[in-house]
Parts: C-alpha cells; sequence; structure tokens
C-alpha cells in the first residue's frame, strides 16, 4: 500500500514542516523537501511544534529526512504539496521526475486553482485536492506555531486516504465537497491581505468593528462574485459563507461571543500574507484576491474594494518595507 510507504512534504514551510512533524511525531515516516536555510535550522535546533491551545511537541532533526534534493520523492506513497501557488509547476516537474507512479499527490495548498495545475502536469496519477483551515507561524530556531484551530479537509476518495494520513492531533477529514470547501476557505483568506497592511495581530484586527466592516465588505464582493459563477462555497466552520458579512458587521460584544464559539485564535496569530511582507517575499494576492477579481471580469461583476486590496499589496511588495500599518479608512481610500 502506498501508506505504508514514506510522506514527503513538498515545499516545507511553515505550514509544510508542522504538517509533516506532525505526522513524524505520531511515527509516520516523513521527508521534508526544504529549502537550505530551514535545513540548516532544523538541523540546528530540531523541530518543536507549539500551537494554540499550549501542547508541545519536539522532534530531533535525526526524526525526519530532510533534503534539499527532490530526489528524496524516490520511494514516497503519498506527496503533501506545501508550495506558493506560484511554485505550483515547478513542483509537479519535480514529483514526475522522481516521486513513484502510484504516489498519491495530495495539495494543501492556498487558492483554487492549483490541483487544475497538478493534474495538467501529472496525468495519469491520483492528485487529491486538499484544504488547510489553520495558520501557522515560523517562530524561528525550528519552532512552528500553529495560531488558529480547524480541521484539514482532502477530497474525498476510494482509498479513505484523509483516514490514513490523520493522526492525534492532526485531523484530516475526507470532503466530497472540495471545490466548494477551497472557495469557502478562499473567501476567508481574503482577510490575510487585511492582516498584511494592518501589520495587527488576527485577534486584534478581529476585535475591531471598523476592521471587521472592512473585511465584510470585501467578502461580499467575494460572494457577489461567486454567486454570478454559480460557485457555492463551503465554510469549515458551521457559520455558512453566506452569513459571515453580516455576523463581522456586529457590535463588538455580539460577534465575539460566536467567534469564540466557533474558531480558537492565538493573541499573536499572523496571516501567511503578513510573514511574507516581513520577510521580503513575494505574497499570493494573485491567487487570492486575484481569484476573485478574475471571476468578477468574466461575469461583469464589481468589486473595487478587492482591486485596491490587491493593489495596495503589490505596492507594499515593491516597496519592500514590510506590513505598512494602514488603517480601514486608508485601505477604502479615505484620509
Amino acid at each position: 500500500m502506498v501508506t505504508d510507504r514514506p510522506i514527503a512534504v513538498a515545499g516545507a514551510g511553515a505550514i509544510g514542516c508542522f504538517v509533516g512533524g506532525m505526522l513524524a511525531d505520531a511515527g509516520r515516516r516523513v521527508a521534508l523537501l526544504v529549502r537550505p536555510r530551514v535545513k540548516t535550522e532544523i538541523e540546528r535546533f530540531g523541530l518543536r511544534l507549539t500551537d494554540f491551545g499550549g501542547s508541545e511537541r519536539r522532534l530531533a532533526a535525526g526524526q525526519l529526512a530532510l533534503s534539499e534534493d527532490a530526489s528524496i520523492f524516490h520511494s514516497v506513497g503519498v506527496v503533501l504539496v506545501t508550495v506558493k501557488s506560484a511554485d505550483t509547476t515547478e513542483v509537479a516537474e519535480l514529483i514526475a521526475r522522481h516521486a513513484p507512479e502510484d504516489a498519491v499527490i495530495v495539495s494543501l495548498q492556498n487558492g483554487v486553482g492549483n490541483v487544475g495545475i497538478l493534474r495538467d502536469k501529472l496525468p495519469g496519477r491520483r492528485v487529491l485536492a486538499g484544504m488547510v483551515p489553520f495558520n501557522v507561524i515560523a517562530m524561528g530556531e525550528g519552532r512552528f506555531h500553529r495560531s488558529t484551530s480547524g480541521d484539514i479537509h482532502v477530497e474525498k476518495d476510494a482509498a479513505d486516504t484523509a483516514a490514513t494520513l490523520s493522526v492525534p492531533g492532526l485531523s484530516m477529514r475526507a470532503s466530497p465537497d472540495i471545490t466548494g470547501v477551497q472557495w469557502g476557505k478562499l473567501i476567508i483568506n481574503l482577510n490575510n491581505a487585511l492582516s498584511a497592511l494592518s501589520d495587527m495581530p488576527l485577534a486584534a484586527q478581529l476585535a475591531s468593528r471598523d476592521w471587521r466592516r472592512l473585511f465584510a465588505d470585501q467578502m461580499a464582493e467575494g460572494l457577489a462574485a461567486m454567486t454570478a459563477a454559480g460557485i457555492n462555497p463551503v465554510s469549515a466552520t458551521p457559520i455558512p459563507p453566506r452569513w459571515t458579512p453580516t455576523l463581522l458587521r456586529l457590535p463588538d460584544m455580539i460577534f465575539n461571543v460566536i467567534l469564540g464559539r466557533t474558531m480558537k485564535i492565538d493573541p499573536e496569530a499572523r496571516s501567511s500574507m503578513w510573514q511574507d511582507l516581513k520577510q521580503g517575499r513575494k505574497t499570493e494576492i494573485d491567487y487570492l484576491q486575484g481569484a476573485i477579481i478574475s471571476l468578477a471580469d468574466q461575469h461583469g461583476v464589481d468589486v473595487p474594494l478587492c482591486r485596491r486590496i490587491a493593489a495596495l499589496i503589490r505596492a507594499a511588495e515593491s516597496a519592500g518595507n514590510g506590513p505598512p500599518r494602514l488603517t480601514p479608512q486608508q485601505i477604502r481610500g479615505g484620509a
């Protein structure tokens, strides 16, 4: 069986190191394809996995196979793809050259188009879509901190791949409508850009009604584009996506009660896009707001706020000065 063989993580950044580390901690054989900086860090400090609930796991570097070379895929049964969306084509080519033909490929990436690219580049292989609902922060010195709650969703298949990959502390659910789940995650991920532009922790941002209204207005644009395209987003939480803008606009006291019952957020949780701006890396704005803008253009829907936010992120990328610490009013275009 492919699940008896090692599990590879293709592109072990924050999410990849956390997921791979949790699998290894549970006794699975795990191989991480990593950048030199991450490899050096783990070899020096080991891997330390923490989360919002206070749990902590430590792994020695020898508990995982670490490599900068994709030949590490040679005997794996599963490849978890966690690279940035822009790197999907490149990693697909590496998988094609090095992974066994019967290895199962699972995309755990942001956005909605990556599985299509993987399937185009890997014809005849079993490629499954997935969705990671939680954030992971790279804290340095081998520590990766999960800062929000939620279970990973994996496209339902006959082999029940989701169940075979689930381990204590890292649950994976089989989803019969993974496309809807991915669009549901994308609409929530529109807040990644607001987190990056504000330079605020997610919890503090969501505690502010002005920021929530901005998020709600942006979500409303995205949902309008999805409706025009006949897309039905599926929430990973008990709250349906189409109710979320209304809930976000509620007074602080009411909203905080609802949020506390549906999601756990670490006080220092930050978005991956914030991390990208902080470290001078290109963001995934083209695959988040960009996906909404493309959908809106195809169906004649006006999405001015999404366009402005995308432009502000691209300007921050070009400036290279990290998160610009804008206010909601500045993002909207006011003084």
